[in-house]
């Protein structure tokens, strides 16, 4: 059994995180010892480390705490977690895609602008208050 900040330190991780993994179910409560400390057993390293790999790649909590689920269940096959992350993996490409597109329409901004106006004649500031950055972005507001 391992003591909060030891389980902590092992999985790169603060003890408020691993309080918070706690609270919401992500791991499971950690019995007291007699002097009121958790302990926890040393397999919560393992599923911290679990649910931060799949924080890195994307994964909300709500949906990580779903695959920890399908993990346990060892009825369940591959395909409902291969199905998860082909979803996880078009939400990433429809960021990109935006983020693309983002990065082109501050490129023009930066291009418009030639350093030497006031503020006053700035295209990057007359842009971002006019309905065509919105338009070129693809955000409406």
């Amino acid at each position: 059994m391992l003591n909060s900040g030891k389980v902590a330190s092992l999985a790169g991780v603060n003890k408020q995180t691993l309080r918070y993994y706690e609270r919401i179910g992500l791991i499971d409560p950690a019995p007291r010892d007699d002097s009121g400390y958790r302990k926890y057993p040393a397999e919560t390293v393992d599923r911290i480390r679990f649910i931060q790999r799949a924080k890195d790649l994307g994964f909300q909590l709500a949906e990580i705490s779903e695959l920890l689920k399908l993990r346990i269940d060892r009825r369940t096959n591959c395909d409902r977690v291969r199905s998860r992350a082909a979803a996880k993996r078009g939400e990433v490409q429809r960021k990109l895609r935006d983020l693309r597109r983002l990065d082109r329409a501050l490129a023009g901004l930066i291009d418009a602008c030639d350093q030497r106006v006031t503020t006053d004649a700035c295209p990057i500031l007359a842009a971002l208050e006019s309905e065509q950055t919105r338009r070129r972005t693809g955000h409406a507001g």
